[in-house]
């Protein structure tokens, strides 16, 4: 039997007292050679951990097969050990917080493995092209380890490229075939909306058929064609088990609780999230109606109506942005985030199709271009890699969600209250309005995980509790969004949970700074969290403060 995983609180109070029942976990697990307190004895084995994390391949597509990973564990159990033998007395709080993260990635492999299941209760995880980049460091929610980014593809292929492509497409019917036995959950919503991912996966295939160079070759065709039909097999097979799925898709409180704060590294209980959402859902609303007021002398935003006003629009938004980060002194503004936010200036949309992001966008888009500080944050990993192994790429099962969403959701407000919008205060609006929908939208989510509410109950939050009506005008954005905060704990509320971290973090920095009778300076601030990496809050404030004590008090 398998040592169960100790509740954050627990591990931490253990950690951080130097870890002194360390020779006896040691003997237990019958490890040599594993207390060096050389850190990279850790870098060595979180390689070997990510190599063991990838699942072997059965007929050509990844293996999650029952029998497969029972085989695994025992392997997984001996890295685990290895990782709890190391000896972290004396490091630098660096170093201890890349320990955690590994801590958390384990975790989570556990989690998936014993609760979350998608493999065997999410068809959408068998979702094998993405035809976009996402705009954290990794896909959100479960994603299988034999994907197809077509983003990544130009056509007509060069020769490898061609290569690379047959190769990636010929894991869709293996796959396919492979979640035929291994989808054997009775998650009912998950189930349900699952089959939309797959029948989307069957239009891109068909799409790819007309893209340069692609008929005339026929070996790419073939394999098209044979993607395309086990798709749709597996469709028809997902619509004919459907009648049968009857139950719950939430994970429950305790393992939601568990999740966040052993994998995602979020000090807060579920009763926790409830509180500080509702809390930022009815401050939303508040702050909303009093900007309103104040501003009901000025004139209304007028939306664009053309794609040259839509045009003109953004390249002014990302002007004026760029420029206040920097003349402003908000953080160290790199020569290339411009260009990384004008890969993603958006187009005009007919009012008649835009949904609540495009609403938003059309009347200003800066406070959008405020939250695609992920494209600041994705170029950096790409630009200036984090020094540490550990931190350099994404972290495994959207840990970095906190820390991504957060901050993205945060900026949007810190960067109008620092005076972003001084010269037209009816944006400040739709500021608040951005934040009444993530509050309202992560509070359905928390409901559906404690299975106190279907998806589509969730959703009605989602949708009613939004300013103006905003989220009812298409609702593709609204399934999507709901489905993938039930398939992925978490996500949903990380916007505003990780908000709330990082506005703690800040605090508490100030408050160090002032009691040092040191200047804070809003830059050194920022510039701090993009040297520290995309991990979650609690480790951010930790590494920055030099204090851990947050992530036990938050119990």
């Amino acid at each position: 039997m398998r040592t169960a995983t100790v509740i954050l609180p627990l591990l931490l109070m253990l950690f951080f007292s130097c870890q002194k029942d360390n020779k006896e976990r040691i003997r237990e697990t019958k490890t040599e050679n594993l207390t060096s307190k050389d850190y990279q004895n850790l870098v060595v084995l979180f390689k070997e951990w990510r190599t063991f994390e990838m699942p072997p391949k059965l007929e050509g597509a990844p293996d999650y097969g029952k029998a497969t990973f029972k085989q695994r564990m025992s392997a997984f159990d001996q890295l685990r050990a290895r990782h709890a033998a190391i000896d972290t007395a004396g490091w630098s709080i660096h170093n201890k917080v890349d320990w955690m993260i590994m801590w958390a990635e384990m975790n989570g492999f556990d989690f998936n493995y014993r609760i979350l299941k998608p493999w065997e209760r999410d068809p959408a995880f068998y979702k094998t092209i993405w035809t976009y980049k996402s705009d954290v460091p990794a896909h959100e929610g479960p994603t299988h380890h034999g994907t197809l980014e077509l983003w990544t593809y130009e056509f007509p292929l060069s020769n490898a490229e061609r290569e690379r492509m047959l190769d990636e497409l010929a894991v869709i019917p293996s796959l396919n075939t492979q979640a035929k036995t291994n989808l054997t959950g009775n998650a009912k919503d998950l189930w349900i909306t699952g089959i939309r991912d797959i029948k989307e996966q069957s239009k891109v295939l068909e799409d790819m058929k007309s893209a340069a160079g692609v008929s005339a070759d026929e070996d790419l065709m073939s394999a098209i064609e044979k993607a395309q039909t086990s798709t749709n097999e597996l469709v028809k097979w997902l619509e004919a088990q459907s009648d049968k799925k009857t139950g719950p898709s939430g994970i429950g409180k305790e393992n939601y609780t568990w999740y966040m704060q052993n994998v995602h590294l979020v000090p807060l209980t579920w009763e926790d999230e409830v509180m500080i959402l509702k809390r930022e859902l009815a401050r939303a609303w508040s702050a909303l109606k009093l900007e309103e007021h104040r501003n009901r002398d000025l004139p209304e935003l007028i939306a664009a109506d053309s794609p040259k006003t839509y045009d003109a629009l953004a390249d002014r938004a990302a002007k004026s942005l760029i420029s206040f980060l920097e003349n402003e002194e908000i953080l160290t503004v790199k020569e290339y985030f411009d260009s990384a936010l004008r890969e993603h200036l958006g187009t005009f949309i007919p009012e008649e199709t835009r949904n609540f992001f495009y609403i938003t966008s059309h009347y200003d888009p800066r406070p959008l271009f405020s939250h695609f500080y992920h494209w600041f944050e994705l170029a950096r990993m790409d630009k200036e890699p984090n020094p540490s192994e550990i931190r350099k790429g994404p972290l495994l099962y959207n840990i970095f969600d906190s820390r991504n969403e957060g901050t993205a959701t945060a900026v949007e407000e810190m960067f109008m209250d620092a005076g972003l919008y001084d010269d037209d205060p009816r944006v400040r609006e739709i500021v608040y309005i951005m934040m009444a929908q993530r509050a309202a939208r992560g509070l359905g989510s928390l409901y559906a995980h404690a299975n106190k509410m279907t998806m589509e109950e969730a959703g009605s939050i989602h949708s009613e509790y939004t300013p103006r009506g905003w989220m009812k005008t298409e609702k593709e954005l609204l399934i999507f969004e709901q489905h993938l905060y039930l398939r992925q704990p978490g996500y949903g509320t990380s916007y505003i949970t990780g908000k709330y971290l990082l506005e703690a973090t800040m605090a508490e920095y100030a408050r160090i700074k002032e009691r040092n009778g040191e200047a804070f300076e809003l830059s050194d601030f920022f510039d701090s969290i993009n040297r520290i990496g995309n991990i979650p809050v609690a480790l951010t404030q930790w590494e920055m403060t030099g204090n851990s004590d947050h992530m036990i008090m938050m119990k």
